[in-house]
């Protein structure tokens, strides 16, 4: 054997679990289904979760308080060395809980190896993903807060913004532009309400389970629960260290508030080209052409959008992952790990890049106000003003139909008719018509709770600050 040969194979007595086995683990194995290579990113939250466990077994009188300070100072020695750089991590050592364990043991002897008296790696690493995962939907839940702050600020700022509003991307009515973003607003708070309630799942605690049927030291649950802050321990074993639905719930829970942000990048994107030319981004959210000088592209909303495809597949491969699964651990769940972690770092990222972005919008109104006017978006008005002087509706609608024919041969809107022309398709309207065909006007008629008014979309910042506080 070549000593390469002999550096990439470990001996089945240097495993902690090495005294079942007879000859070393193979060398491409151990890389195989080694996971520390991803998984030390748990190692605040591994060791968090140690310090609980040993301070519980001290209390039960399975540790003495010497051996559990001794364990305790140690953890926070080696997670000082892992912080400072100095942890060199193993792969023949296969994970986080491993690599922390051995150096643990290095650090402090024999009473090392009594940390893991009553526990598994298999509850144990179910115990540091729930963990991080409370952890990381806090971070979140702050991105998610600004971002939403910054579409309030910036739709009571565009309240009196005219521009037009779509349905099949083809001009509808005149809306707000204050309006239109407090739609993107309300998409938001529903995820912020399903990730809360998410997190609700996440933080309940497996520690205690073993490997899947318990343990017989006398562990106190509810004292280790409450020191590492969950709400309630697990109720089942079994249930307790094969459970990833609360990963699944997260991973659904992202592709949903990606998706919110996928659709505002394409309404970002079309807004500043130059055939709509309705905002303006800052410079520093977009970058220029290798060859062509005069562009000004909109890349961050273009690389959020693109990302949605990869939380989207995070989300069928964590279903497909567990969907064949027998109770209760299996290796599969090594898997498990990867497509979360990315999750949790690409919503951060599109949420941090959108809570700066949104703030330094700046509309060009002018342009949006153009558009509105485009495109018959008062004919609706012109139906509701007949409906309302005794007009059966379907009888207005073919009225106006008829009027926009008449604008569209003219080339002119509604609104540029004379009182005449418009008499021609019904004696039902008189000079108060002019009153509701203006932009201003159709947008002022819809002062309703949820409507697009001005005075409704300030309304509407204020009730949504007020619920904030």
């Amino acid at each position: 054997m070549t000593d390469q040969k002999k550096s990439d194979q470990t001996t089945s007595s240097e495993k902690p679990w090495g005294g079942r086995f007879s000859e070393p683990t193979d060398a491409f194995v151990e890389r195989f289904t080694a996971s520390v290579d991803f998984d030390q990113r748990l190692y605040h939250h591994d060791i968090t979760g140690s310090i609980a466990h040993a301070t519980m077994l001290a209390k039960v009188g399975v540790l003495t308080d010497d051996e559990r300070d001794q364990i305790i100072e140690g953890l926070k020695g080696v997670k000082a060395d892992i912080e400072a750089g100095r942890f060199e991590w193993s792969v023949s050592l296969e994970d986080v809980h491993m690599n922390i364990e051995a150096a643990l043991t290095d650090r402090i002897g024999i009473t090392g190896k009594k940390l893991h008296t009553g526990r598994s790696r298999n509850d144990q690493v179910a115990t540091d993903i729930r963990l991080y995962l409370r952890d990381e939907i806090d971070v979140i839940a702050e991105e998610l807060n600004r971002l939403q702050n910054g579409l309030l600020d910036l739709a009571e700022r565009e309240a009196d913004t005219i521009m037009p509003g779509f349905t099949h991307l083809q001009t509808a009515q005149p809306v707000t532009f204050g309006h239109h973003l407090l739609a993107w607003y309300e998409m938001l708070v529903r995820d912020g309400e399903r990730l809360q309630d998410c997190r609700k799942r996440v933080n309940v605690m497996p520690l205690g389970a073993a490997a899947l049927a318990g343990t017989t030291y006398p562990i106190d649950r509810n004292l280790t629960a409450d020191l590492l802050g969950f709400d309630r321990p697990t109720e089942n074993s079994l249930d307790s260290v094969s459970d990833r639905d609360f990963a699944i719930e997260f991973c659904s829970s992202a592709a949903l508030l990606m998706t919110h942000l996928s659709r505002f990048s394409e309404e970002l994107v079309l807004w500043t080209s130059a055939q709509f030319d309705f905002i303006d981004l800052p410079d520093r959210f977009c970058t220029g052409s290798s060859i062509m000088p005069q562009k000004k592209n909109p890349d961050v909303p273009e690389l959020v959008r693109g990302k949605t495809g990869r939380v989207n597949g995070h989300l069928i491969s964590l279903l497909t992952l567990m969907k064949s699964q027998p109770l209760a651990y299996n290796k599969d769940n090594q898997e498990d790990k990867e497509p979360l972690f990315d999750t949790v770092d690409t919503v951060k990222g599109s949420l941090k890049a959108y809570a700066d972005m949104i703030p330094a919008i700046r509309s060009k109104s002018a342009n949006m106000r153009v558009a509105a006017k485009n495109g018959f978006s008062t004919a609706t008005d012109l139906a509701d003003y007949l409906v309302k002087k005794g007009v059966a509706f379907r009888d207005a609608h073919e009225i106006v139909g008829k009027s926009v024919a008449f604008g569209v041969a003219e080339g002119r809107d509604l609104s540029d008719m004379t009182l005449e022309e418009l008499q021609q398709f019904s004696d039902y309207i008189t000079d108060d018509v002019f009153d509701v065909l203006t932009l201003e006007g159709s947008v002022q008629a819809r002062d309703h709770l949820g409507g697009t008014a001005p005075d409704q979309v300030r309304a509407a910042v204020q009730r949504a600050r007020a619920g904030r506080k």
